[in-house]
C-alpha cells in the first residue's frame, strides 16, 4: 500500500514499464534479437525507476536530474518503439499504443520540469 498521495507520472510510468517487461518477455519467447530487445526493457523501465528516485530527492536540483533523466529515457524509448514498429518487430497496433503511453509520460515529464525550472 502507497503511503504518498497518488501520481500520475508515478502511476503511469510503472504501468508503461510492466508493459515494457511483457513486451520483452514476447520478444524473447519469439527469438528476436537480444540486444534489441535488452535495449527498449533498459530505457522504458528506466523512465519509472528514474521518477521514483525522484520522489525521493533531497533537493529540488536532484528532483529536476532525475526528472530529466526519465524524459531522455522516454525519447530513447520513443525510439526504439518506432524501430520496432517499422522493422515489423512489433505490430503496429501494439508499438502505436504503446507510442500513445510513451507521449503521455513525456507530456508529463514535461510539464513537471518547467514547472520546477520555475
Amino acid at each position: 500500500m502507497s503511503f504518498q498521495k497518488e501520481n500520475p507520472v508515478v502511476k503511469k510510468s510503472y504501468a508503461f514499464a510492466i508493459r515494457i517487461v511483457k513486451c520483452y518477455q514476447q520478444l524473447r519467447s519469439e527469438k528476436q534479437s537480444y540486444d534489441l530487445c535488452s535495449q527498449i526493457v533498459k530505457s522504458g523501465t528506466s523512465i519509472g525507476a528514474n521518477i521514483e528516485e525522484a520522489q525521493g530527492s533531497i533537493s529540488k536540483r536532484e528532483f529536476i536530474a532525475k526528472m530529466q533523466i526519465s524524459y531522455k529515457e522516454a525519447r530513447e524509448t520513443h525510439f526504439w518503439l518506432r524501430l520496432f514498429r517499422d522493422t515489423d518487430i512489433l505490430k503496429p497496433e501494439f508499438a502505436n499504443s504503446m507510442l500513445t503511453d510513451c507521449e503521455e509520460i513525456l507530456k508529463l515529464l514535461t510539464a513537471i520540469l518547467r514547472s520546477s525550472k520555475q
